[in-house]
């Protein structure tokens, strides 16, 4: 079933600027990675999703319902983590969250008190006094106190440090495990991999790819490294491969990047060579996801 949908959502706000036919779907307990860097797009879908901003074309709906026109309904069932945040700094950090658990009637607090446990955050502190980490950490509470079942997540750890960013990581894997809703909008690769069952990547306000992030990992590109003890070998490699990406790094070594079901043909051609190393590198989804902005830095270097 499928708890969030967005249906060629595009908000044009001119000279190229804004997101266009925007399409995916949420199925309940799965974690969506929405990968893209600053200004791609993801927040502004992401607006969209909380019924902050009204779409131009297409339909975003959460648990069948409108997120324009039904945005006070659903508010009670979603989590949200905004991007960039702001907090009363006259309060501190009980007082902010008293406040926010009358606002949502809660009865019981004791997920509230997990959370600033597992988070390792002073909350009598007034907010004006406590560091951007402290205040991200803060927003986390916020969001997660409630226990909603729909997380809607736009840069979760920014201003985190790694060992707080590897928490949240934790704590977003047992919330999957809970059957939670996720969407993760990021562009920080690691949480992205670590957390996502599947990965939308946005560019210029478009989806310009989407996956599995299990079918990734199986058969995402590996670059093999290899050492060669004459010179002839590389030459070898190089007419053997040709229709394959091979990088040559002097008259000995070469890497040569293959999919899984062509491994058998390399080590066919390794076996009649003499080799002195041979390492492999499995894509990571950086790498993967860099590779829809080289062609626009190539053809920035052509047209300099």
């Amino acid at each position: 079933m499928s708890i969030i949908k967005v249906d060629n959502l595009t908000k044009d706000y001119g000279h190229g600027r804004g997101i266009f036919n925007v399409s995916f779907k949420i199925d309940k307990g799965e974690c969506f990675g929405f990968l893209g860097p600053n200004g791609a797009g993801k927040t502004t879908t992401i607006r969209h999703l909380m019924g902050f901003s009204k779409p131009l074309y297409g339909n975003v709906s959460i648990l069948d319902k409108d997120c324009w026109e039904e945005s006070y309904i659903l508010k009670a069932n979603i989590g949200y983590l905004p991007g960039e945040i702001s907090f009363p700094n006259s309060m501190t950090g009980k007082s902010f969250l008293d406040m926010m658990a009358n606002m949502r009637n809660l009865v019981s607090r004791e997920y509230e008190k997990s959370l600033i446990e597992r988070f390792n955050i002073d909350i009598d502190l007034l907010i004006d006094m406590i560091s951007l980490g402290d205040k991200r950490k803060l927003a986390i509470i916020t969001a997660f106190m409630h226990d909603p079942d729909i997380l809607i997540l736009d840069e979760p750890t920014s201003g985190l440090d790694p060992i707080m960013q590897d928490t949240f990581i934790d704590f977003i894997k047992n919330e999957k495990e809970r059957g939670k809703t996720i969407l993760l909008s990021s562009h920080i690769f690691k949480e992205v991999e670590a957390t996502c069952d599947r990965i939308a990547i946005i560019k210029d306000g478009r989806i310009v790819d989407e996956f599995l992030a299990r079918d990734f990992k199986e058969n995402a590109d590996r670059s093999y490294k290899m050492v060669f003890e004459e010179k002839c070998s590389v030459y070898n490699l190089i007419d053997k491969f040709h229709d394959f990406e091979i990088k040559k790094e002097n008259e000995l070594i070469a890497t040569i990047k293959l999919k899984d079901n062509d491994i058998y043909k390399l080590i066919e051609f390794l076996a009649g060579e003499k080799i002195s190393d041979f390492t492999e590198n499995k894509s990571s989804l950086e790498e993967y996801f860099m590779e829809f902005y080289e062609l626009d830095r190539d053809f920035e270097e052509v047209t300099l």
